[in-house]
């Protein structure tokens, strides 16, 4: 059964089973893959947010750091994703005062056989989901919203730039 999509589910054995696909054979490249997401509050825990008010500590710090410990362990909560070594993971927060919410971009990058998507994305949820945990004191009626992949370079099926309607 081929390990690249090619129409078919590579995660399914020809039985239906699930399977980890077996990535020995792929090319060692160079792999990135940057993701999105954001949350919006009340006006009033956007402002506790971003003056460090809020009582738990520094929000946008401890989600930080929260999303980049998530990207390094990805494969032990997604079951088929393959243990990666990564060389570099960044997460960062842009405020839309507008909005009243902040929007989450995470980087990941490694040396592999495989991409770092997954990693991508579970850095941006689970950052999200800190800052969630950690205002919801204050406000319950947070909204987490368009956690998507937005890039991602190297691999056998090469790069995927973000497309219009692909939202």
């Amino acid at each position: 059964m081929p390990d690249r999509n090619d129409g078919t589910l590579t995660h399914f054995d020809a039985g239906g089973a699930a399977r980890m696909v077996d990535v020995g054979d792929k090319a060692i490249t160079r792999r990135e893959a940057v993701a999105g997401g954001w949350i919006s509050m009340t006006p009033a825990t956007y402002a506790l947010v971003l003056a460090g008010k809020m009582g738990k500590g520094d929000v946008l710090g401890v989600a930080r750091l929260a999303g980049i410990m998530a990207a390094k362990r990805t494969s032990e909560l997604i079951p088929l994703c393959h243990n990666l070594v990564l060389s570099g993971v960044t997460v960062d927060f842009e405020p839309e005062p507008a909005r009243h919410r902040v929007t989450i971009r995470a980087s990941v990058r490694c040396q592999g056989e495989t991409g770092v998507e997954m990693e991508a994305l579970t850095a941006v949820s689970i950052a999200a989901l800190t800052i969630y945990d950690m205002c919801k004191a204050v406000d319950k009626g947070m909204v987490i919203g368009e956690i998507r992949l937005l890039g991602k370079t190297g691999g056998k099926s090469g790069d995927y730039p973000p497309e219009e309607g692909n939202r």
